[in-house]
């Protein structure tokens, strides 16, 4: 088929004439052919109307501004602002409500309960307490108060709260004393950490008596005095036999050499202790007092400081003299548990060198020496006489001295032994003992 040599296209070439105009020129019916054609026509104006051939007509939507997750948001955000304005204009209503109601104003001292109370009366509570009266409870000043309660020498910590509508609660924790203190003239109770204390109308307690505390110290000056005296009670104490509680003075003048004043039945003993090792010093004083007091006259006082080495009544040089106790303060300090032998001032009377020895390893062990068995006193010989002779004797001797004649009592005579003294000559023998100032113990350990 030859191409056209013109280019353009007829339309009666890309339309083809419909069966009726074909059939009215022709005269004749159409041919298969020609049915075929127009039926291929038909699917392509069927075609030409489909949407993939040509773009159908769309409808125009008017959209809004915002998007609708932001109109959401605003919503919620003016509803949230003015729940806070009704909010806020409620708390103003009840904060002036609050400010100016005498509902909540503190009436009296009634509307204050405190708790914790032993040492503490209520009167010195309510002497801080006392301004708050009268006044709104909003605006009372808690921090304030409870620093003004704490500043009682009782009182360790304090807390102040408030309750609606006008009450408020004081809890107050008291301090835990630990012993006496002995300040120049008066005596107060003193707690770990160096506070003093006044004595309790109501208490009574079972401490020994501090030395060597001066008024007006501040409290950093007594802290490592009362860190040395724990330590010197905890030692004491640990293995459960509560030497603490012999103790009627501490002296905490020096450091390098504690003392400790015994509260012994036979005479009250001053002991040095050093600086370490309390508790093993100390049993070596328990385990030899009685001893020591055998040999000499009178025990007053015993150096420990030093090792494998005992003075017996060393002199106290430079010891400070303290003054005397008032009446009114010596009362108050025996109601509160002040042992006597505290309250009597210790004068110095010694005026000749006191022995000093040694003590062997085993004297100073305090098992070994509870093994050996102290010997007892040397008793009076009494020479076998008759009762008869021995009342005219002592009658005698009575009427020699002036003295008017009584019968002497009747006393059980031990027997006579062989070679003892004879009847007609009755005679007392005692062994004499040496001036303590002189004496030299045996290499034992001075056991006599």
């Amino acid at each position: 088929m030859a191409r056209k040599s013109s280019p353009t296209i007829l339309q009666e070439e890309l339309y083809a004439p419909s069966r009726a105009d074909r059939t009215s020129d022709s005269g004749y019916g159409a041919s298969p052919r020609e049915e075929l054609d127009d039926a291929r026509l038909v699917d392509l104006d069927t075609h030409e109307e489909s949407p993939f051939l040509r773009a159908q007509k769309r409808v125009s939507a008017r959209r809004s501004s915002l998007p609708k997750k932001t109109a959401h948001g605003l919503l919620w955000a003016s509803a949230a602002a003015a729940i806070l304005g009704l909010g806020a204009i409620a708390a103003i209503a009840l904060y002036s409500y609050g400010e100016h109601s005498w509902r909540f104003r503190l009436q009296s001292s009634d509307d204050i309960e405190i708790t914790g109370m032993q040492n503490v009366t209520r009167a010195q509570v309510i002497e801080v307490m006392g301004a708050d009266i009268g006044r709104n409870i909003f605006f009372i000043p808690l921090r304030q108060q409870k620093a003004q309660l704490e500043q009682i020498p009782w009182v360790e910590s304090a807390s102040v709260m408030r309750f609606v509508p006008n009450r408020l609660k004081v809890e107050i924790q008291e301090r835990t004393p630990v012993a006496f203190a002995r300040v120049g003239a008066h005596i107060s109770l003193i707690d770990a950490g160096g506070t003093l204390m006044e004595l309790p109308h109501n208490h009574k307690y079972s401490f020994p008596v501090i030395l060597g505390m001066n008024p007006g110290e501040p409290l950093s000056t007594r802290a490592p005095r009362m860190t040395a005296y724990n330590g010197l009670i905890r030692e004491l104490d640990s293995e459960g036999a509560r030497y603490s509680q012999d103790l009627s003075e501490v002296d905490l003048s020096d450091l390098d050499d504690l003392k400790v004043r015994v509260n012994d039945p036979d005479g009250d003993v001053l002991v040095e202790l050093g600086s370490s090792d309390y508790l093993k010093r100390y049993k070596v004083y328990v385990s030899h007092v009685r001893e020591w007091r055998q040999q000499f006259q009178k025990l007053e006082s015993v150096n420990l400081r030093y090792d494998n080495q005992v003075i017996i009544n060393p002199e106290m040089e430079g010891k400070p003299k303290l003054p005397a106790l008032s009446a009114a303060a010596a009362r108050s300090a025996v109601a509160a548990g002040v042992k006597p032998a505290a309250l009597v001032t210790k004068l110095d009377t010694h005026a000749v060198p006191k022995p000093a020895f040694e003590l062997s390893p085993q004297a100073l062990n305090p098992k070994a020496q509870a093994k050996k068995t102290a010997k007892p006193r040397p008793k009076a010989k009494i020479a076998p006489v008759a009762g008869r002779q021995l009342r005219e004797h002592l009658a005698r001797a009575g009427q020699k001295a002036g003295a008017p004649h009584k019968a002497a009592p009747r006393q059980q005579i031990s027997s006579a032994k062989p070679g003892g003294a004879t009847a007609n000559k009755p005679a007392l023998a005692t062994t004499p003992k040496p001036s303590p100032a002189i004496v030299k113990p045996p290499p034992n350990g001075g056991q006599s």
